[in-house]
């Protein structure tokens, strides 16, 4: 499994959480929003989804990926 954070511009909300996480884990990997930091932590199995695939996943749902 592989880690990444990830600087994402636009959240503010418990909808933006809800949203990130739901498309994240749509294509096969989790996600941890933090709001405060402007970060989404990332977990995902290579073998199965690309890092760049999560960043299009959200930016998809309208945010920025920095």
């Amino acid at each position: 499994m592989q880690n990444a954070k990830l600087q994402v511009e636009g959240m503010s909300c418990g909808h933006c959480v809800n949203s990130i996480e739901g498309a994240v884990k749509q294509i096969g990997a989790s996600a941890k929003v933090d709001l405060a930091g402007k970060s989404v932590t990332v977990q995902f199995d290579e073998s199965k989804v690309t890092l760049d695939a999560i960043k299009e996943a959200i930016e998809d749902q309208g945010y920025d990926v920095v």
